[in-house]
């Protein structure tokens, strides 16, 4: 039955994607991709089982809203190092993208790295590119039936294990692994386990390039960043062209040929299927596998490599090639910029932060000899990891003083409630008055904060 909708018949309005079967292929840049596989996926598992201090090393307890990374410890009142952190890790990739092309989704995007661990699973199970159009093709045998139970086993404990570490970064997971393990863990770190886990499975296991081609917004703006001294992989058509197959050692020239033998290789090992040879694509994630296989064919046709290569479009051209020109050049002011900045509010954080409630509920209090009071509440958080030792004092006004005990000490990493009467002369107490709050800290004659508020008494005249 044909479905019309406005005139076109359903089926040409959609049709399901065709499976694709990259080959596996041997090179530098391969080389290059299991190294960075191997090194981000431990990063990754292995991020949160490192302990610094007695604590994981890396914790986003947002039931707490602290940020733990390592030895420093992020409160709410510090995210905006995240939101400088996030800016500069966008600018950079505008830079490097700039620089060289797409390198981030050839070589560290989650969705590569995670692909590449699947069909690594995939290939192992099942076999080459080969063996695996023919095992799909064939009917089900105890043997397909096997191979295909033990891929999914491997990829569901893969992607749960992806669940699980994920969500262990938001929890303590020595007490997520417990949990889960003796089915106690609380229903939202479960659900989280199993959302990420799915969405691993069914991104890396079954969508993989059609992520890349549909879903990744970044594929459809990096052409705004490309011009024609970025780093592309480029197909050499003014040497390959024209194709045609010949015997080994055959010199092209004198057949009328370029040196492309028109095997295909290039399209057989992309994960996105696409035909360099048709020039720049969108769908290219710029992994290189197109480069390492064809300079394999031109290895054994005894042909010099880089029909296909990492080159520039001026380079093509044979024209100069410019490193500094002016996107790069702003790109790096930027960037040192916001390095410079960020390093620089590091290194000037603050290790205690004080904040001075004035009692709203009474202007001031006359106390007779001792003058005018007033109260206040006075919060001291300690960032830092340790205990520490505090003395409050009063400045601004002529024989102001603390009435209540000025000396207390803040736990590590804890929030300390101080509730202050502050004193004045009746003959320095008239008005409102700016006076500063100081908090120094005992152990470090470096650390001293001063905060300020206003000081209220009678108005002269009333």
């Amino acid at each position: 039955m044909n479905t019309q909708s406005g005139g076109y018949e359903y089926g040409q309005l959609y049709r399901s994607e065709d499976k694709i079967y990259p080959r596996e292929v041997k090179g530098r840049y391969a080389r290059l991709r299991r190294i960075a596989m191997f090194v981000l996926l431990g990063m990754f598992y292995g991020g949160p089982w490192l302990t610094w201090g007695g604590r994981q090393a890396v914790l986003f307890d947002l039931p707490a809203r602290k940020f733990y990374i390592f030895g420093m410890t992020l409160w709410p009142q510090d995210f905006v190092y995240l939101a400088l952190l996030l800016i500069i890790l966008a600018v950079s990739l505008f830079f490097f993208t700039a620089l060289a092309g797409r390198l981030w989704c050839g070589y560290a995007c989650p969705q590569t790295v995670w692909t590449e661990a699947f069909t690594w699973i995939e290939r192992l199970v099942e076999g080459d590119r080969a063996k695996r159009i023919k095992l799909d093709r064939a009917p089900w045998t105890l043997d397909k039936l096997w191979r295909k139970s033990l891929k999914q086993v491997l990829w569901v404990s893969l992607a749960l294990f992806t669940g699980f570490t994920f969500v262990g970064y938001f929890v303590n997971v020595h007490d997520l692994a417990a949990g889960l393990l003796t089915l106690s863990a609380g229903p939202w770190e479960a659900f989280w386990v199993f959302f990420y886990g799915l969405a691993t499975y069914g991104n890396a296991g079954y969508l993989r390039e059609q992520v890349c081609k549909y879903m990744c917004p970044y594929a459809r703006f990096q052409g705004a960043m490309f011009d024609k001294d970025t780093l592309i992989i480029t197909y050499d058509e003014e040497r390959g062209e024209p194709r045609g197959a010949r015997r080994r050692g055959t010199d092209p020239r004198e057949k009328g040929l370029g040196d492309c033998i028109d095997c295909t290789m290039c399209v057989q090992v992309c994960p996105t299927g696409i035909d360099i040879r048709k020039g720049l694509q969108y769908e290219c994630i710029a992994c290189a596998a197109c480069i390492d296989a064809c300079d394999s064919v031109m290895d054994k046709m005894q042909y010099p490599r880089g029909l296909i290569r990492y080159t520039t479009e001026h380079a093509i051209q044979h024209e100069r090639y410019h490193l500094f020109r002016p996107r790069t050049v702003v790109y790096t002011l930027i960037l040192v910029t916001l390095l410079s900045s960020m390093a620089a509010a590091m290194l000037l954080r603050e290790p205690v932060i004080v904040d001075v409630l004035r009692d709203r509920n009474a202007l001031y209090r006359d106390a007779g000899r001792r003058g005018i009071e007033n109260d206040y509440t006075v919060r001291i958080v300690n960032k830092q990891n340790i205990d520490r030792d505090y003395v409050l004092s009063v400045q601004g006004l002529a024989g102001i003083e603390v009435r209540t005990d000025a000396r207390f000490s803040v736990p590590a990493e804890s929030v300390y409630t101080l509730p202050v009467t502050v004193s004045v002369p009746h003959e320095n107490a008239s008005g409102g008055s700016a006076i500063e709050f100081v908090v120094q800290d005992l152990n470090d004659p470096a650390v001293r904060v001063v905060e300020e508020s206003r000081f209220r008494g009678p108005v002269p005249g009333r």
